[in-house]
């Protein structure tokens, strides 16, 4: 396990290392992939907590449950795989798949400025929240906007009329009042 970082532009949070799991050094995962284990695709992460990096490699996996167990090469004890605990785990953004057109990576998504179809500035997408029946963007006020309320958007057909990515912008069913 080296401690060379990587380039932090360049990496996406793909998960985080929880907790351990037994006692031979293999460590709990919450996977932000969807489906949960497509995490397991990625042999080479990074890891990040705080200003510390570390490269490791992953030697095998498995879903259990709503997470994922995972043993990292090198790690064969419970004490050592503790101190893992809080550690993002990330990968090149270049190594994500390619989505069909209309889909977009919660990251691409983060940042963009949010107008309604009367042109009112809500705001700027802060991030988003998985809820179960749908996906929930939270748009923060930013410089223009209409007010300083943060807003709870539903990430749906219905309220996402479009994204330009290249524009940094967002238009939403959403009225200025909501």
């Amino acid at each position: 396990m080296s401690a060379t970082p990587a380039s932090a532009e360049d990496l996406i949070v793909l998960g985080k290392i929880t907790s351990v799991h037994g006692v031979r050094g293999e460590v709990k995962i919450y996977s932000f992939t969807d489906p949960i284990d497509n995490l397991l695709n990625y042999r080479h992460w990074t890891l990040r907590r705080g200003g510390e990096v570390r490269q490791v490699e992953l030697v095998q996996g498995r879903l259990q449950g709503r997470l994922l167990v995972a043993k990292l090469k090198g790690l064969d004890d419970r004490e050592k795989a503790r101190a893992f605990a809080d550690f993002e785990i990330c990968v090149p953004r270049s190594l994500l798949p390619q989505l069909a057109d209309g889909e977009y990576y919660w990251h691409q998504l983060e940042g963009l400025k949010v107008a309604n179809q009367d042109g009112h500035l809500l705001g700027q997408v802060d991030h988003l929240l998985e809820t179960g029946a749908n996906d929930v963007m939270v748009v923060k006020p930013c410089a223009g906007s209409l007010d300083d309320r943060e807003r709870l958007l539903p990430y749906t057909e219905q309220c996402v009329l479009s994204v330009d990515l290249d524009a940094g912008e967002m238009r939403v069913d959403w009225d200025a009042d909501f």
